[in-house]
């Protein structure tokens, strides 16, 4: 009892002081999904959200429901997101997974006190605890099954192991991890080979669940947006395998590293790649790790299946090797205490090092909305950036941004250069200016998520290093409004440099110097020539696309409509002179019938656009 006391407290030293931590990564996700949650209780994911300009289905989040129902129960009883009471309500998680670990580490270690002490150290245990994310209620009920399995408590493994099916897919990794402990064994049929069916089970229910009564399974349309995306590429699994075998490396101390012949060639085939030694000495480690751990079902079986389930290679989906690679590091130096405590404490300072550099990154989007908050609250105001950013600037009213969305003279935008697929937008014949720039910079020189950093740690996308070691700032927020900007011309070629200001709506980015590709409805400013004109738009329609009917109008007012038969170059043009009201600028509008996506493009096509204006007859 004494040391489940004292690894209590160890949990409390770690958690209390990040109590106020602000809103995090996929925080602001899980919180949707909570929001939802007071709506359609049992469908907490059925509803469609904005995610980097684009509405998608969160059906196919790839996490399962319970968490965000958790979060939901939380919102419901508060009526407000704080973020202290909700860190506060997530602490039992943390609590319950050392405790869990501390009772597989009697079966495994002969020194289980310190293999659960080298778990709490592991760097993702330290950063990803103080979020919202599910990581700790999965890594809560994943040990807790195995504890409770391992000791004969069945029913109430059965019930944990329902509860991490429905917090994380990867809950399905227990049932081959059980299976080879079972058939090494040589457990005989019975109840036992029953239970491990359980997160099958559960996640099969689930899907069936979700099929019958929203007309859609979560896996299918999952596996929809991982084709959209192309996530499942084969050079996302080779960065994927190269992250993941970083973060393995580094997850017990390197005083207490499974030192092995096989690092050495490991490591220099890393370092030819990628020279960072954040990169090639724990890949090399990760190796030495999978090497020695062969005769370790939970590790090989889980990481393997990590391989196959994850693309972004982040670090935290680790966590539920991290015992059992505590319990490998401390076995090889089990008589050498001294050299377990200084392994164990330096692990521990680097951790809550990175934790404390985590949270000073979010702590300043907190500030900068914060001190904003007011204009927010008055002005019409959008934010082009995603994770906590977006959401503490969306409590004050902020709106997120379609691609393509159309600025208003006025209006307000929060933009970022970090904070994950910025989206194209119009300023709608106006001219953005910046107010206010912020860079997000904090004081600790570590990063696990910036502008420069090589760090994998939350994603490969950036570079493989473990983390990133890195002065310079982290992200950089600027605050910008539109002004008033008369058009300049009457005629509009794509690849002018005005193009961008006088386009407000449904056209997308310059590509081959002379042409964008456009949505189903297009809009332009135009400046008002000095006699009426007739107004034209060139456009291709491409093999692909199915847009046939097409309406060109100025203010509101068809000018033509033309259907065409099929491919080719084409130009629409109204039959008699547009007559503006004196010279104030004229709208003019282009609608297609049909869209269509190309393969890995998830933008709405319509037609290939090279201008659009008014011309001499």
């Amino acid at each position: 009892m004494r040391e489940r006391l004292l690894l209590i407290l160890a949990v409390l030293l770690v958690r209390l002081p990040f109590l106020n931590h602000p809103i995090q990564g996929d925080d602001a996700y899980y919180l949707a999904v909570a929001q939802h949650a007071q709506i359609e209780p049992l469908h907490p994911t059925h509803f469609r959200h904005l995610s980097a300009g684009i509405d998608v289905d969160m059906r196919g989040y790839p996490h399962p429901p319970l968490n965000g129902v958790y979060l939901g129960a939380l919102l419901a009883s508060f009526r407000e997101v704080r973020e202290a009471t909700f860190h506060l309500a997530y602490l039992p998680f943390s609590i319950v997974a050392v405790l869990a670990a501390y009772s597989m580490a009697r079966r495994m270690s002969s020194r289980p006190m310190w293999a659960t002490l080298l778990f709490i150290a592991t760097p993702a245990f330290l950063i990803n605890g103080t979020s919202f994310e599910s990581d700790l209620p999965h890594l809560a009920s994943f040990l807790t099954a195995l504890a409770l399995f391992e000791s004969d408590r069945l029913v109430l493994s059965a019930l944990c192991m329902i509860l991490a099916s429905l917090t994380a897919y990867q809950a399905v990794v227990l049932t081959p991890i059980l299976a080879w402990r079972l058939f090494a064994k040589r457990t005989p049929l019975g109840a036992k080979w029953l239970v491990i069916l359980t997160p099958v089970l559960t996640i099969a229910g689930y899907q069936c669940f979700e099929r019958l009564s929203t007309g859609a399974m979560p896996a299918a349309v999952l596996t929809g947006y991982f084709q959209n995306y192309n996530l499942q590429s084969i050079t996302n699994k080779i960065r994927n395998f190269a992250a993941l075998t970083t973060h393995l490396g580094w997850m017990a101390p390197p005083l207490l590293a499974p030192i092995s012949w096989i690092a050495i060639p490991a490591a220099a085939l890393a370092a030819w790649f990628d020279s960072s030694p954040l990169f090639w000495i724990p890949f090399g480690l990760g190796v030495a790790t999978l090497y020695n751990s062969r005769r370790n079902s939970w590790i090989l079986i889980f990481f393997g299946s990590a391989l196959v389930i994850f693309f972004a290679g982040s670090a935290r989906y680790l966590l539920p090797i991290a015992l059992p690679v505590a319990v490998l590091a401390v076995e090889r130096f089990a008589k050498r205490t001294w050299l377990l405590a200084l392994g164990f404490g330096t692990h521990l300072a680097l951790g809550l090092a990175l934790a404390a550099a985590n949270y000073q990154h979010w702590d300043g989007y907190r500030r900068v909305i914060a001190s904003i908050a007011d204009q927010i609250e008055t002005k019409r105001t959008w934010v082009n950036a995603e994770w906590g950013l977006r959401f503490y600037a969306e409590s004050h009213g902020a709106m997120p941004m379609h691609r393509g969305e159309a600025l208003r003279a006025g209006d307000l935008l929060i933009d970022s250069k970090l904070a994950f697929f910025p989206t194209d937008y119009r300023t709608g014949g106006g001219q953005l200016t910046v107010l206010e720039r912020h860079t997000i910079r904090p004081s600790i020189p570590l990063r696990i998520l910036s502008m420069d950093s090589c760090s994998a740690y939350s994603s490969a996308q950036n570079g493989l290093c473990a983390f990133g070691i890195s002065d310079k700032p982290a992200d950089e927020v600027t605050i910008s409004t539109v002004t008033a900007r008369m058009p300049e011309l009457s005629y509009l070629p794509m690849s002018a440099p005005q193009a961008e200001s006088q386009l407000l709506s449904g056209v997308y980015g310059l590509e081959g110097g002379s042409w964008r590709w456009t949505g189903s409805r297009i809009a332009a400013l135009l400046k008002a020539p000095a006699k009426p004109l007739p107004i034209a738009v060139t456009f291709r329609i491409v093999d692909q696309s199915p847009a046939r009917l097409i309406t060109l109008s100025a203010n509101g007012e068809t000018l033509a409509t033309q259907s065409y038969p099929g491919p080719g170059l084409y130009t629409l043009q109204s039959q008699r002179p547009f007559a503006p009201a004196g010279s104030a600028p004229v709208t003019v509008t282009v609608v297609a019938d049909k869209t269509f996506q190309a393969p890995g493009d998830n933008r709405e096509l319509a037609l290939i656009l090279t201008g659009i204006g008014f011309v001499q007859p």
